[in-house]
């Protein structure tokens, strides 16, 4: 029932396959980091719910192609904690709650829903947020065309230590680079 939410929402906010490209992307990197299996397993459920909270924001806001007010952004910056209220009652969903509660969340304390920093921020969370930006960056969105996934690895060196978790950054780096032409196929659609 949530993976059907979650690809409706997609359609909605007109961000097909993130889900599922967010979750490719993830994955090497788990296993570069050594997860086991349970732990992956997790990965495979959670990534694609991460962002199931936006079911909760108007659609025309996740479809504006202008700048957001601080009023619309207040908005958006809900859906972490409004997708963690949809998922914590369904004990067989709960695994997925550090990946939809704390993907927002910045290395520096900068991120939201709750301002942690560090290591106080969930190692799956941690690993989302890179590969959820990556996939934001690289995916044309009604506000702004994609980038090249040069110029968004570039932006992913540049953010460790203050977005993203530095150690997490450098190996989604080192996967990107030893998988070039032959990450998972869900990245071509």
């Amino acid at each position: 029932m949530l993976a059907t939410i979650s690809r409706a929402l997609e359609e909605r906010d007109q961000t097909q396959g993130h889900g599922a490209r967010v979750a490719a992307l993830a994955e090497p990197v788990a296993r570069r980091l050594g997860w086991d299996e349970r732990r992956l397993a997790g990965l495979r459920f959670g990534a694609p719910l991460h962002d199931i909270g936006k079911v909760t924001v108007r659609s025309e806001l996740l479809r504006k192609s202008g700048p957001l007010t601080i009023a619309e952004l207040t908005e958006i910056r809900v859906h972490p904690a409004a997708g963690a209220a949809l998922v914590a009652p369904l004990r067989s969903a709960r695994r997925a709650l550090p990946y939809v509660l704390f993907h927002h969340e910045h290395w520096d304390g900068g991120g939201y829903p709750s301002g942690l920093s560090g290591r106080s921020i969930p190692l799956e969370a941690r690993l989302l947020g890179v590969a959820d930006a990556f996939d934001a960056m690289t995916s044309a969105r009604p506000y702004r065309q994609a980038l090249s996934a040069d110029d968004a690895l570039a932006e992913v060196a540049i953010c460790a230590g203050s977005q993203f978790d530095p150690t997490v950054a450098e190996v989604f780096l080192d996967v990107w680079a030893v998988h070039v032409g032959a990450w998972p196929s869900a990245l071509a659609g």
